[in-house]
């Protein structure tokens, strides 16, 4: 089975194809519960973690390790949200924080703009300029978010495997197109690529373990998993530190063993 990630500009159509695969393959689909569940595990306003995703830098880049902290939070809660495959998630970002696992097929849904304004007035009953200025106001925040923190345009379909312009197709056809994908051998959950899921919750949930400790600074600290195995990279500020990052890495679930690598900051 497969992990499916659809991303869309607001108003684009992402949310019906969703539901519309999610029910055809028997799948769940996943979005908002995603803050919720970070929100709740690591003590954050869910409206703060949310507007970390959609607003644009300007405060924030004068803020960067927190708005890291909440990209953490929320990449941590995605990945137990997904571990078990059939899933399909379409809220922000999903190809970018479950990247590197093989089995999650990425879809970018276009749609033009009239069929977006009307999307927006019928669901918000804004005016048409109203309309306009919402949407271009979310995607550039979108774009710069990822910009930021990735230095990637989400926008460029290189780093998708399936493009959808629902211009030209109704989203009972996209559908059919993204299922017939996920049924594929390339997106297939295989004991390897499992493997590979399963270190991505172990290491994204110490990360974000290390960045809800508050007294530690992790700007330059590296988490992996292997089979287990957490791998701790990166500098630190002082040896009480590193203590405090392997003491996090030990009690998390999932790990058997604690490779420190850890250099400590020489300070003149």
């Amino acid at each position: 089975m497969a992990i499916i990630t659809i991303s869309r500009g607001t108003f684009s159509g992402g949310q019906g194809l969703a539901e519309c695969v999610a029910q055809k393959l028997g799948y769940r689909t996943v979005a908002r519960e995603v803050l919720v569940e970070a929100a709740r595990q690591y003590g954050v306003a869910e409206d703060k973690l949310y507007k970390s995703l959609i607003e644009k830098p300007g405060f924030w880049e004068r803020r960067t390790l927190e708005r890291a902290h909440y990209a953490s939070y929320i990449r941590a809660a995605l990945c137990k949200e997904v571990k078990d495959d059939r899933v399909v998630y379409h809220g922000h970002a999903g190809h970018l924080l479950l990247k590197g696992v093989p089995h999650v097929l990425r879809v970018r849904v276009i749609a033009n703009m009239e069929q977006r304004i009307r999307a927006a007035m019928d669901r918000h009953h804004f005016g048409r300029e109203e309309s306009i200025e919402y949407i271009e106001k979310v995607d550039e925040g979108r774009a710069k978010w990822t910009k930021f923190l990735y230095d990637i345009d989400w926008r460029d379909p290189s780093m998708y495997d399936i493009v959808i312009n629902l211009d030209h197709m109704s989203i009972s056809s996209a559908c059919e197109v993204v299922c017939n994908a996920a049924g594929q051998e390339e997106f297939t959950t295989t004991p390897e690529s499992q493997k590979i899921m399963d270190d991505l919750v172990l290491s994204t949930d110490v990360r974000a373990g290390i960045a809800a400790d508050g007294s530690i600074g992790d700007a330059e600290v590296e988490v992996e998993a292997n089979g287990g195995v957490v791998i701790l990279g990166g500098t630190v500020g002082s040896l009480e530190e590193a203590d405090k990052i392997k003491k996090i890495a030990v009690d998390t679930p999932g790990a058997k063993e604690v490779d420190s690598r850890m250099l400590v900051r020489t300070h003149w």
